[in-house]
């Protein structure tokens, strides 16, 4: 029954999912190929090649293009379900490992040794890889990146506000419970995304859930006036009031399956709205 091929499925597959929040919750979506092409690849950086995922429609022509920007566990299983689907939508994604250099998030369950890996991707290399994974699927016969939108979840949530101040070609940004506010155990001085409310150029919707402890609403409201105070009247932020931190994280349980839903098709509606389509 559908129940039993859920449970194989996610036995063959709970290996790719962050080892910190095991066991993989039961809610977890699992994806199929029909209909989408995806491949392993490495593309092009400033000191080397960095891993990414690829996935997108299949047949000729060229789509619209997502860079996914992942949580800080990295490149794993749930990361590329998202691209899945989003190839699904229609839409040519790539979701690269930006921790390669420095290990492997989803293998871990200390999150100090976790956060170590994260912190050697400063934002310069954030950037960086950013627009190199984006050179190189703009080159790819199935993508356009003149209609190009990004996404990320959590830290890449973050990445997503500030690729919005940083590159012309990103169309639209669909920020997941992105940090905003400098966190207090941050060492460098580099901008967060209040620092740079002001230089945000691409349209962003920011997507939070209320009972997020690390980022609390009052940052939320602290973004929106940082906006308003700028005359940017582009972006958007959306609170639900029930969600969590990672309320579309389906394999864990803050998963929060109607909030999730509705902000995917958000997601879905702004780029269109903005021209990721």
């Amino acid at each position: 029954d559908d129940a039993m091929t859920r449970r194989m499925a996610l036995g063959a597959m709970g290996v790719g999912f962050a080892m910190a929040l095991r066991p993989v919750q039961a809610s977890t979506i699992i994806t199929d190929g029909e209909g989408i092409e995806t491949a392993d690849v490495k593309f092009p950086v400033a000191d080397g090649l960095s891993p990414a995922f690829v996935a997108h429609p299949k047949g000729k022509g060229k789509h619209a293009s997502v860079l996914l920007v992942s949580e800080i566990f990295g490149l794993h299983e749930h990361i590329r379900d998202l691209a899945r689907r989003l190839a699904k939508a229609g839409y040519a994604v790539i979701a690269p490992d930006y921790f390669y250099r420095a290990g492997d998030p989803s293998k871990l369950t200390d999150f100090a040794e976790i956060r170590k890996i994260v912190g050697k991707e400063t934002l310069n290399l954030q950037l960086s890889d950013s627009d190199s994974a984006i050179a190189w699927l703009g080159k790819q016969s199935f993508a356009d990146i003149s209609r190009l939108g990004v996404t990320g979840f959590c830290w890449g949530g973050s990445v997503t506000w500030m690729m919005a101040t940083h590159s012309p070609p990103v169309r639209a940004g669909v920020a997941w419970y992105g940090g905003l506010r400098r966190p207090a155990s941050a060492t460098d001085n580099r901008p967060y995304p209040l620092d740079a409310a002001s230089a945000i150029k691409a349209p962003v919707l920011g997507l939070y859930g209320a009972l997020d402890k690390g980022i609390p609403v009052a940052d939320v409201e602290a973004m929106r006036a940082a906006l308003a105070s700028m005359g940017n009247k582009n972006c958007e932020l959306v609170v639900y009031p029930d969600a969590d931190h990672g309320f579309n994280a389906d394999y864990r349980p803050s998963y929060n399956e109607k909030d999730a839903k509705d902000a995917w098709a958000k997601m879905l509606a702004w780029f269109k709205a903005h021209g990721v389509v």
